[in-house]
């Protein structure tokens, strides 16, 4: 597939006028605005617009990821914990899918203005829920909402930005997440512990409107409708067939793999026969063999994504009836994790890094087997709690390199009227491998007794301490991660 002259990425070539047409303007943003940075007058507003809208999604999962284990004992819903956050992944897939046909077709605006209602309504579904499945739904809407903001997000970086600025914004992206990973953790459990953990859901959509009011204008202005001189295709209805395909494949099997009875073994069949044609259809070809170039990179952010996060899901719950620690000092251990990931994504945007980006990214994901493979030796009460907090800072470190590098990458090996199928098929990826790998943790957990911690504080207070449960999630997703490394190998095409 052609990589992308910085010449082809158009910010202002196309524009929506009053009555709905498609005006072409001659220019390209590399051509009118060359010496610009990202913070510059010409991206100034665009930048601080959709980094806002990025800075909302961290603050959710930092603050959500620090109330869930109190969430969870509180509605009775311990066994099925790790479904709150797969539910939100499972329709995610979907919305991924649609964003990549809608953004192409239509432009990122209309995707990404529904995307984060949707994402601000699964909050307060989820704050206000009376059982666990109520909130698990609330989780659902919101990932609906998260998927298609994401994908419309990276079409917005590959039509108004040029390629000498991308590696700029993603890191700008990733740095996002330092504040709110300090931030975060401290104030969700503050408010979990003297409030109530439903406030922590409850309070975020409030953030909703500085993104809107921010972003949707300049996207309209920069980046709206299709790619200047293509005509506008409708939805490919196929590919509409396989996302849903594919959302109700991964959740039948995230279902199977929480209800451990021979009966299940029919849903099991069933999301499998929807999920492997769907999965086949929706990435590239050759992803499940690393073929070289784009499909290797499809493939690594799977890898990548799914095992530290389906990992890092299990760390609070771990810390809190493991190590008998508060909702505030669990979140707070993951918090230096922020800053090393924005670190990471600094590094790979220098200029000097890219003749190294591959092997930048080999190193990355050691370093986030190595954190993963460290995390269970909390579990043993002579080993400082520090030791996870450190281990951590380093696996965010090699997620940083790994996570912007592939986003970088995947531009970089798309058409522009290619961009918002391949960012779906990017973030698909990342999806579906979270929802199977959070699938296998979580059949895993309960399976050897970690559901018995549903209703105490501390597990160590009850005596319910079950240790093997939480290293059968970590240590798999070790040596899943340690499999990324070997695709680091293929990521570099015949013809870059």
């Amino acid at each position: 597939m052609a990589a992308l002259d910085p010449s082809d990425t158009r910010v202002s070539d196309a524009h929506v006028t009053d009555t709905g047409v498609t005006d072409d303007v001659p220019t390209s943003a590399a051509v009118e605005h060359e010496g610009d940075t990202v913070l510059g007058r010409s991206y100034r507003a665009l930048s601080i617009g959709i980094v806002s809208v990025v800075l909302l999604i961290a603050f959710e999962a930092t603050a959500v990821g620090t109330a869930m284990p109190v969430a969870a004992r509180e509605l009775d819903g311990v066994s099925l914990y790790a479904f709150a956050f797969s539910g939100y992944f499972t329709t995610s897939l979907f919305g991924m899918v649609f964003a990549g046909q809608w953004s192409d077709r239509r432009g990122p605006l209309g995707s990404l203005g529904v995307g984060i209602a949707a994402f601000a309504a699964g909050l307060l579904l989820s704050g206000s829920a009376g059982s666990m499945w109520v909130f698990i739904l609330g989780r659902a809407v919101q990932g609906l909402g998260g998927g298609l903001v994401i994908v419309a997000l990276y079409v917005v970086v590959g039509r108004a930005y040029p390629e000498r600025l991308r590696p700029a914004i993603m890191a700008a992206f990733a740095a996002c997440w330092v504040v709110p990973s300090v931030v975060g953790p401290l104030a969700a459990g503050a408010v979990t512990e003297r409030l109530g953990w439903r406030w922590v859901f409850l309070g975020i959509p409030v953030l909703v409107v500085l993104p809107l009011a921010l972003a949707l204008p300049r996207i309209r202005q920069r980046a709206a409708g299709p790619v200047a001189g293509t005509a506008v295709a409708a939805f490919d209805r196929r590919r509409i067939r396989l996302a849903l395909g594919i959302s109700l494949g991964a959740g039948l099997l995230q279902y199977a793999a929480q209800d451990l009875r021979p009966v299940s073994l029919l849903p099991a069949a069933a999301g499998g026969a929807l999920l492997v044609p769907a999965v086949l259809g929706l990435l590239p070809r050759g992803t499940w063999r690393a073929a070289r170039g784009l499909p290797s990179v499809v493939l690594l952010r799977g890898v990548a994504a799914g095992s530290f996060i389906a990992a890092e899901s299990f760390v609070p719950l771990m810390l809190v009836t493991e190590r008998g620690l508060s909702p505030t000092l669990a979140g707070f251990s993951l918090a230096a994790g922020g800053a090393t990931w924005a670190l990471g994504s600094w590094v790979q945007s220098r200029p000097w890094a890219e003749p190294y980006r591959e092997r930048l990214m080999a190193l990355g994901m050691v370093l986030a087997a190595a954190a993963i493979a460290t995390a269970p030796s909390v579990l043993i009460h002579s080993v400082p709690v520090w030791t996870l907090a450190v281990a951590w800072g380093f696996g965010c470190l090699g997620m940083g390199l790994v996570i912007s590098s592939s986003s970088v990458l995947l531009l970089q090996l798309s058409a522009p009227e290619e961009a918002g199928t391949n960012s779906a098929a990017l973030q698909i990826s990342d999806g579906l491998s979270n929802v199977l790998l959070l699938a296998a943790g979580g059949a895993a957990f309960p399976a050897l007794g970690g559901g018995s911690v549903a209703h105490t504080a501390t597990a160590t207070a009850s005596g319910g301490s079950h240790p093997a449960a939480f290293a059968a999630v970590f240590l798999p997703m070790a040596a899943v991660a340690l499999f990324g490394a070997w695709v680091t190998t293929r990521l570099r095409a015949e013809a870059r």
